[in-house]
């Protein structure tokens, strides 16, 4: 049994977070500058068994695909040829950043701890691989 590591995709930096080897508890991970963000799972994957990632959709209100879902696939393309044992899956990720924050407000971080966006980020990761997993339990 492996992981499951969930991305929150960001131009600049990515949240990462992963399950437990049961796949019951999401934590957030790290966050990723986007450019090294291969290089990471290179040695994640050394050290670590997974199975799958989950990476999240960004649709806005309207159900728009923002413009960083270019990126994004292009990321799942290297992806796949890098690692093409592990499944890729995909999870609306509307309101995650806006929860993240507010859990992060709710935590009794200072201030300045909560506006460190990357903490935002890695939040964010975790509240996308929490919901999939809640929804394969379904």
């Amino acid at each position: 049994m492996g992981q499951i590591i969930a991305i929150d995709y960001g131009k600049a930096r990515c949240g990462v977070a992963a399950t437990d080897d049961m796949k019951i508890i999401a934590s957030g991970l790290d966050t990723v500058e986007t450019r090294f963000l291969m290089d990471f799972f290179k040695k994640y994957f050394i050290e670590n068994s997974v199975e799958a990632i989950v990476v999240g959709l960004p649709v806005d209100l309207k159900g728009n695909i923002s413009e960083v879902e270019t990126d994004i696939l292009g990321f799942i393309e290297n992806f796949k040829k890098e690692f093409p044992q592990i499944e890729v899956h995909r999870l609306d990720e509307r309101f995650t950043s806006k929860m993240a924050s507010f859990f992060i407000s709710q935590s009794g971080k200072s201030k300045k701890q909560r506006q460190q966006k990357g903490l935002i980020d890695k939040v964010s990761a975790t509240i996308i691989l929490q919901n999939f997993l809640e929804q394969k339990t379904r």
